[in-house]
């Protein structure tokens, strides 16, 4: 199998060409590594590859008998806590190079058992806290629709690798758009799925008190639609549990009787910054079809205060960064100088340190409150809909900091109290969140919510459509999904230069 031919192809796709024998699991791994070498020279999306062990590991799990799988499928893992025993995974951080893993993640084991077959880490921002990949541990990561732009984060260079080519799915991650804001810049199908639905751990019950997942970036709906039925799950020792799905998602986008929705949106910024007119337009364009379908659509937005959301989001951050790089001291024996770590970093570090008991908890209470005011909201509509992201990628270095602005940040944060220092986080990060201020939300509130890929601007870039359902939901999400992937409007690869065409 060449690579021009394999890149066309979803992972089902791949996966029946296998079972029918019209291709080996080999020559499938074969395609997908020569498509990496091909690409990530411009990309720059590989934190590591591991070629030669995922050749050994395909010989030994791969099952001919196996249909309903991804058996011989090749992927990628995030570079942030998914992790195979004994390998590298540094979270785009050089503190942690050189530090192998003691465990396997439970996600990664569960994709081996679907049988995929990891054949390299993806580039990751620092710590995961940005929405754009250009950590000083790897250097930038490019978007294939045009190198000069990002292709988002934090799970920035899974979908570079999905968007190029390399494998038609990838591991990623979401604690506050991470999966849904690269596929809004990439052209991708990105789900988030509720908190508890997919596997955390071992060693860890939860990550950041709930707000953030583990799971998949695709080509195709029907692709995440397997994965989480492979991936769904109840973990005893996890801190939040939701009822399996027992109908299954691959079962449930099959079904031929559409369902009808009631659905609200809204184009305005959450948080009063500007939104594009091409994201306003990928709205707009989403709801002409929905009308067009049958479904009701009405403006309508929950009644929750952004500003104050994100300064709750922001003070968990803290807490976060400031348990998890105390344990890194500890692990290294010795305290962490600000040049070690990038500004968001070390501001949620410094911070962290001052954020008390009382305080995080009254911000953990405000989850809940947006929690309450979505679920009124469900009562009357089914979808919020709103975009993925306020503008098309980034340039890079557009949301780096220079060492100037670096330098003061790192400093006057040490130089504040309390409040002060919250204020001037909020200050620091509202460039990149004026990018993407829609998607934050649904981490708090621990719902489920998809970008999908309707929109490409005059500049020839993707924006998606965010849509965000009731808890336990995503059934109907990809339902809907998968309506939108049959029309007109699904823009997703098909223009993207490093395709052709695709099929699934």
């Amino acid at each position: 199998m060449k690579r021009e031919e394999y890149k066309q192809f979803d992972g089902i796709g791949l996966q029946e060409l296998i079972h029918k024998a019209a291709v080996k699991p080999e020559e499938v791994l074969e395609a997908s590594i020569d498509q990496l070498k091909q690409v990530n020279p411009d990309l720059n999306a590989v934190a590591r590859e591991r070629f030669a062990r995922a050749e050994a590991e395909q010989q030994v799990s791969f099952n001919p008998n196996i249909s309903q799988s991804f058996n011989g499928i090749p992927t990628v893992l995030k570079d942030l806590g998914q992790t195979i025993k004994g390998e590298e995974n540094i979270a785009g951080t050089n503190l942690l190079k050189g530090k192998a893993a003691s465990a396997t993640s439970h996600l990664v084991r569960r994709m081996q058992q679907a049988g995929l077959t990891p054949i390299a880490y993806s580039t990751t921002p620092e710590l995961g806290l940005k929405n754009i990949t250009e950590a000083k541990a790897y250097g930038p990561t490019r978007n294939p629709w045009n190198l000069n732009h990002s292709p988002g984060g934090s799970s920035g260079g899974s979908a570079a690798l999905v968007s190029s080519g390399v494998v038609p799915i990838a591991g990623a991650s979401d604690g506050g758009g991470s999966i849904r804001i690269p596929a809004s810049f990439s052209g991708l199908f990105g789900l988030k799925p509720t908190r508890g639905r997919t596997p955390v751990g071992p060693g860890a019950g939860r990550q950041w008190q709930g707000a953030a997942i583990d799971y998949v970036l695709t080509k195709s709906v029907r692709d995440n639609a397997r994965m989480l039925d492979h991936l769904q799950t109840i973990q005893e020792e996890a801190a939040f549990q939701t009822p399996l799905f027992e109908t299954g998602y691959e079962k449930s986008i099959q079904a031929s009787e559409k369902s009808l929705f009631t659905i609200g949106f809204s184009v305005e910024s959450p948080v009063g910054t500007p939104v594009s007119a091409e994201a306003k337009e990928a709205v707009y364009k989403t709801v002409r079809f929905l009308e067009e379908q049958g479904h009701r659509v009405e403006e309508a937005a929950p009644d929750i205060n952004g500003k104050q959301l994100m300064r709750h989001y922001y003070m968990m951050n803290c807490g976060e960064m400031g348990a998890l790089l105390t344990d890194i001291e500890k692990m290294k024996g010795r305290s962490l100088q600000k040049e070690e770590l990038e500004t968001e970093s070390w501001m949620f570090y410094t911070a962290g340190k001052k954020v008390n008991a009382a305080l995080f908890s009254k911000s953990l209470q405000a989850w809940d409150d947006a929690a309450a005011a979505m679920a009124a909201y469900h009562e009357t509509y089914d979808f919020y809909l709103t975009p993925a992201s306020a503008f098309s990628a980034p340039e890079i270095g557009e949301l780096t900091h220079s060492e100037g602005e670096a330098a003061y940040y790192k400093t006057k944060i040490e130089e504040l109290e309390g409040n002060q220092q919250q204020e001037l986080i909020y200050e620091m990060f509202l460039p990149s969140l004026t990018y993407t201020p829609f998607s934050q939300v649904a981490n708090l509130t621990g719902q489920p919510a998809m970008s999908v890929p309707v929109h490409l601007t005059k500049n020839h870039l993707p924006i998606g459509a965010q849509m965000i359902a009731g808890k336990g939901k995503e059934h109907l999400l990809l339902q809907l999904a998968k309506q939108l992937e049959s029309s007109d409007i699904w823009q997703g690869l098909k223009a993207n230069p490093y395709f052709s065409s695709f099929s699934s």
